[in-house]
């Protein structure tokens, strides 16, 4: 079976905060999740793991470093990110005129 590049991922996690607008956001391990399916990009059950749904929260907003729902977010998943798009070497630059 070929994988495939998950994009539009929602979050799903291992707990929950309120933000001060109200708003319930993720907490602790976050995993990407697809809409319409009961298992993370890393195949794992969300009922069987006990992860909570997020589909108003993006994939990119938990991210620690650049996120802006990563407040809580203790850790995130190494093959849920792996599974959509992020690579270990990824370098936020790109050169675009190289020296001869």
């Amino acid at each position: 079976m070929m994988p495939r590049r998950v994009s539009g991922a929602a979050v799903a996690a291992t707990g929950t905060w309120v933000d001060p607008d109200g708003v319930r956001m993720p907490a602790g391990e976050v995993h990407a999740w697809e809409r319409g399916t009961n298992a993370t990009v890393c195949r794992l059950q969300l009922s069987r793991q006990g992860l909570a749904r997020f589909p108003h929260v993006a994939w990119a907003d938990v991210q620690p470093a650049t996120g802006r729902d990563a407040d809580a977010v203790t850790s995130v998943c190494r093959r849920c990110a792996a599974g959509t798009g992020a690579r270990r070497d990824d370098k936020p630059w790109r050169r675009v005129d190289p020296r001869p």
